[in-house]
């Protein structure tokens, strides 16, 4: 039987990713640390997706297992598996490069010809590319050469919410009906693997900066826009009249950027606008502010959800005043269990917003840093 390894059994990794594979005919291998997740799959071989939307639906996952990531046993499997995904955050990709050197080097002494498509289904741009130079960079050139042959780094946009909710079985979780899986097609190494719901892209820049300048773009400011008002949830946020004025504005003005970036039709990308902020309202997901606004340090970095759109959108001559407004609600996010933040605001504290902005997000526009200052005022 063909076999694929998920690494991360979080809320992702079961809901959206394993949950994929698994339907597609794959024994799946969950790698975590969590031992209560690892020993539960191990232990049933099944666990639960509740699908809570309009439409409400249960999927039973069978044929799955849980394996320690930091184990020996997850080596031998890596030399195995044909397809190894991750869901693990972007932080953990290089800890956990170190384990695939080993499993492909593994997989070199066996003197295995199969092929290994390595699919990074992290929140982040080419995640996949990031990854392979993280494991690139413990090869010497006769592994190399192997890799170059024999595996693939497929980069890919994923797009489904997953809030953390505690169920009775904790390996079973709740996910929205919506989800996306686009993955680049001329990267993959070998056979593609036939998975339904991976949507085979040709230009996958464009649907990463789609769902970047949209779904994460205006999640975020709602969840930064929320904590400001006292709302707990993204949708009391978007149900506030004047933060949904705001964020669909802010996601007309990424869009705009968008159309003239990537030749998307205008009225195709204002549905897609339109459909996303349907998800946000979502009454089943109750999904908490501070955990989308989680890590403002990354989100206000110069790739990311907040920066890349406005400078987009700025080079095309265009509007990005709301833009603007979220830019400096993320500047205000003072969240004290979150490390990133309260780093935030120590810059802050020091420098004062504008060299603050400045060094978090390289950008050295002074109209720009000035606008963006007038607006965190104006907040306060």
């Amino acid at each position: 039987m063909k076999t694929a390894i998920q690494f991360g059994a979080g809320n992702i990794g079961r809901g959206f990713i394993g949950m994929s594979l698994a339907q597609a005919g794959y024994k799946v291998y969950f790698a975590d640390v969590n031992p209560v997740i690892i020993d539960r799959l191990a232990q049933d071989k099944k666990y639960t997706v509740h699908i809570m939307d309009v439409e409400k639906k249960d999927y039973e996952i069978t044929n799955v297992d849980g394996i320690f990531s930091n184990g020996e046993e997850i080596i031998g499997e890596i030399a195995k598996a044909e397809v190894i995904t991750t869901a693990v955050g972007l932080t953990i990709l290089p800890r956990i490069a170190p384990t695939f050197v080993a499993g492909i080097r593994a997989k070199i002494a066996n003197g295995s010809k199969e092929y290994l498509n390595i699919i990074a289904c992290e929140n982040a741009l080419r995640a996949s590319s990031q990854l392979k130079a993280h494991i690139y960079g413990a090869l010497n050139d006769e592994e190399k050469a192997y890799c170059d042959e024999y595996v693939g780094f497929p980069d890919c946009s994923v797009d489904r919410i997953v809030p953390p909710m505690v169920n009775e079985i904790p390996t079973d979780v709740v996910v929205e009906n919506y989800y996306e899986w686009n993955v680049e097609k001329a990267s993959f190494k070998g056979e593609i693997p036939a998975i339904e719901g991976m949507n085979l892209a040709d230009n996958l820049d464009a649907y990463i900066e789609r769902k970047l300048f949209t779904l994460n773009t205006g999640h975020c400011i709602t969840a930064y826009l929320g904590v400001i008002k006292g709302l707990s949830t993204i949708k009391d946020a978007i149900e506030d009249p004047e933060i949904y004025a705001l964020v669909h504005e802010a996601m007309e003005q990424s869009g705009a950027g968008l159309v003239k970036k990537h030749g998307f039709d205008a009225e195709a990308h204002a549905a897609y606008i339109e459909k996303i902020i349907k998800r946000f309202k979502n009454p089943y997901l109750n999904d908490d502010v501070a955990r989308v606004g989680r890590e403002p340090l990354r989100k206000l970095s110069a790739t990311d959800r907040l920066i890349k759109p406005t400078m987009t959108a700025l080079g095309f001559g265009l509007p990005v005043d709301k833009l603007i407004v979220g830019i400096a609600a993320a500047l205000r996010y003072n969240n004290p269990e979150d490390p990133q933040s309260l780093e935030v605001q120590a810059k802050i504290a020091e420098k004062g917003v504008v060299e603050a902005l400045r060094e978090i997000s390289g950008v050295e526009d002074e109209a720009f840093l000035a606008q963006v200052k007038e607006a965190y005022d104006k907040i306060a």
